[in-house]
């Protein structure tokens, strides 16, 4: 991950930063990286040295690692690369006179002002909230106890590691202070300056007997009992190196669903705790990466939105599904969002703010947020909003006229009927008084829309309900997003879901029109081919290569079950998207038969696999050559042993719990009976076990070895991480 490409607005900074373990030096200038510029050419620089300023330097390298990792860069590698060659060869081909046109247009930008009225681009950098004072000590709230309670089993049972699911308004960070109070030294990371402040706030009003300190930007205090890190901070190297690997005996990362980013695991790569607490109010996998493997598969605790609203802990919510006749198929999708131009060309009519502020009119309560797709339209639509009488304000990182606390703070005054905002209420910012959502921006990230509709549901004495009022066009996701206020968990029903049973006391209404749309959009799914196609693209250039099949489970767009479901094995849409090799070809065309039988032979317990990944532990040369129970059984025994939440997830519903794991002649006898025995049946003739041994029954040449190797291994390991997956969440 050295090189990476920005895509999006204008994007010039010309800057050198050096750094090295006594100093560093930050150059600003003109100069382009060239032999002229460097050496003979007149050119401009600012340099500064960071022993001279050092928080200007700090503010440089936190700016730097910002923009290298903005959701809008991606990696340069050599898939990138040829993605990019074609898309601009096919651009040049269609376009030939545009190069010239648009050299101008971008001389003329970077010349001229910027007008007032265009949209700036979000600044990374956080307002600062003020410090408020608390006098009591506070006591966990009944969920808090729960989970509490889950946490500290955990602990007994010798798990190290452990997930907590708590949704918006439940308390997530006082949970953390709460089981904090028994640890030595504390480190909390978060993504945000925000959080930090409002974390290091929690956590004194629980534990007031430790130091509290910031470790970001400007402020660094390693030396204090709790730290509060940035991660965009911590994850650079000169600052690991200020703490010991040991340093602390708990970790907490919040907003656990952004922990498989690179920033994260370098941080939990570093760091060796005593424990590990991951804390999300999403469990969905946020840009698709998996974070079960990363605490060992111990999820704690669990307690959905829905959930919390039966149990009373959260307000309940009346949800309005109105009809947006705009035509999304029209606007290009980049592979996680639309077009940010296409979709402004369609949003700002006045005709679409017109239908939005009727529905508003119509549903609302009080006080409302409004999620919004930009800052254009957010301003656009207040400026409607105003001009129709209402009194409202667009929140966002270029609003000088009002700051965002102050815009809160007259909301819940009742002085002012709405905020639109872009992102900026998404996670860590909580406003118990809001008791209306406005949607006017397409779902394409379910996770998100999540955060966002937990933004109303905190309980508040002057709220009954949380009223949402939700654009629904025919957009991505838009037959999806009602599975996340349904309380049935039915997974064949969601895949049609128009009619989801929402939880008590809650009520969910759907224009005619919306649930029209809702059927025609189940029944013209993308192609899925295409769909599984274009997912294992995006990932394919995110990696630089070819990724495996469990790489395409944890990290792809699409759902895995769907390439067996559609080709009947990985393999096999590798070979129909001209993925394979002439050689690979040759070997999935003599075995296929083979690599579907792995793909799809049951697993109500893991054995089989365990038995096929001790074979193929002894090597490309090796691994199909016949292997007794004897030989498995070391294998089979460490394989659960050296996780516990395998022996929990495989054993926990046996009354010995998988105490025959060390008595050798059980062990022996169940590899036998199952999963030997039971395969041999089932596989159609391809294993079979006879005499005490077990063999592949098919013959595979020399030249083939190490190629099968490889393509039965990728299944393998996939099937195994996708069972205890799936248990798991069963």
């Amino acid at each position: 991950d050295l090189f990476r490409l920005y895509n999006g607005v204008s994007f010039h900074p010309k800057a050198y930063i050096f750094q090295n373990e006594d100093d560093g030096t930050f150059i600003i200038g003109s100069s382009n990286l060239s032999s002229s510029a460097l050496t003979t050419g007149v050119e401009w620089n600012l340099a500064m040295k960071e022993s001279a300023e050092p928080s200007t330097f700090q503010e440089a390298m936190e700016q730097f690692i910002h923009i290298f990792h903005h959701e809008q860069t991606i990696p340069v590698n050599h898939e990138t690369i040829k993605t990019y060659q074609a898309n601009f060869e096919k651009f040049h081909k269609e376009n030939p006179k545009l190069a010239e046109k648009w050299s101008g247009l971008e001389e003329k930008t970077l010349m001229f002002p910027v007008n007032e009225d265009q949209e700036k681009e979000p600044s990374p950098l956080l307002v600062r909230e003020e410090i408020e004072e608390y006098s009591t000590i506070i006591k966990p709230l009944p969920v808090q106890e729960e989970a509490l309670e889950s946490l500290n089993q955990s602990r007994e049972e010798g798990y190290n590691k452990a997930i907590v699911v708590l949704a918006t308004g439940l308390g997530k960070t006082y949970l953390a202070a709460f089981f904090a109070k028994t640890f030595q030294r504390i480190l909390f990371v978060a993504h945000r300056e925000e959080i930090l402040h409002q974390a290091k706030r929690s956590f004194e009003r629980v534990i007031s007997n430790k130091t509290t300190g910031l470790y970001y930007g400007p402020e660094k205090n390693p030396d204090a009992d709790i730290v509060f890190a940035s991660v965009t901070t911590l994850s650079m190297k000169q600052h690991l190196s200020a703490f010991k690997s040991k340093a602390f005996d708990l970790i907490i990362i919040d907003e656990f669903h952004h922990a498989a980013a690179n920033t994260y695991q370098r941080v939990l790569e570093y760091f060796n705790p005593g424990f590990l607490l991951g804390i999300t109010a999403t469990p969905d996998r946020m840009d698709n990466k998996d974070i079960y493997e990363l605490c060992d598969g111990n999820v704690a605790y669990q307690m959905h939105f829905t959930e919390a609203i039966e149990k009373h802990w959260l307000a309940p919510f009346k949800y309005y599904g109105v009809y947006d006749e705009t035509d999304y198929t029209k606007v290009k999708w980049l592979g996680t969002k639309y077009d940010r131009e296409e979709l402004l060309a369609v949003q700002l009519r006045e005709d679409i703010a017109e239908k939005i502020f009727s529905a508003w009119k119509k549903h609302k309560q009080t006080r409302t947020l409004v999620f919004c797709s930009s800052i254009k339209q957010a301003v656009y639509l207040s400026n409607y909003f105003n001009s129709h009488g209402a009194k409202t304000v667009a929140l966002h990182s270029g609003q000088i006229e009002i700051g965002r606390k102050d815009a809160i703070s007259l909301l819940e005054k009742g002085e002012l009927d709405a905020i639109f905002t872009v992102d900026l209420f998404n996670e860590g910012v909580d406003i118990p008084a809001v008791d209306t959502l406005l949607f006017v921006r397409p779902t394409e990230s379910l996770t998100v829309f999540t955060q966002q509709v937990g933004r109303g549901l905190r309980r508040h004495p002057e709220k009954t309900h949380c009223t949402i009022i939700d654009l629904i066009g025919n957009y991505r996701n838009a037959d999806l997003k009602l599975s996340l206020l349904d309380t049935s968990r039915n997974e064949q029903k969601k895949a049609k879901l128009v009619d989801p049973i929402p939880p008590e006391l809650c009520e969910i209404k759907l224009e005619l029109n919306v649930i029209n749309l809702l059927k025609e959009l189940a029944q013209k799914r993308q192609p899925r081919k295409e769909k599984l196609l274009f997912a294992y693209q995006e990932l394919k250039e995110e990696l630089g290569r070819r990724p495996s099949y469990l790489e395409l489970h944890l990290y792809g767009n699409a759902d895995s079950k769907e390439y067996k479901q559609e080709f009947k094995s990985y393999a096999g849409f590798l070979n129909w998207s001209d993925e394979l090799s002439q050689d690979e070809i040759g070997v999935f065309e003599k075995y296929k038969a083979w690599l579907e039988e792995v793909e799809s032979t049951s697993m109500s317990k893991s054995y089989k696999m365990v038995v096929l990944l001790a074979m193929l532990e002894r090597g490309a040369e090796n691994w199909y050559l016949p292997i007794t129970p004897e030989q498995v059984a070391p294998f089979f025994k460490d394989y659960y042993q050296q996780k516990k939440y395998r022996m929990v997830i495989e054993f926990s519903r046996e009354k010995s719990k998988g105490a025959w794991l060390d008595d050798e002649t059980k062990l022996i006898s169940q590899i036998k009976t199952m999963p030997m025995t039971k395969w041999s049946g089932s596989s159609k003739g391809l294993v079979e076990f006879q005499d005490n041994v077990f063999m592949l029954t098919f013959e595979i040449a020399v030249k083939h070895q190490g190629l099968l190797f490889h393509l039965t291994k990728e299944i393998c390991e996939y099937r195994m991480h996708e069972y205890f997956e799936r248990k798991e969440q069963q």
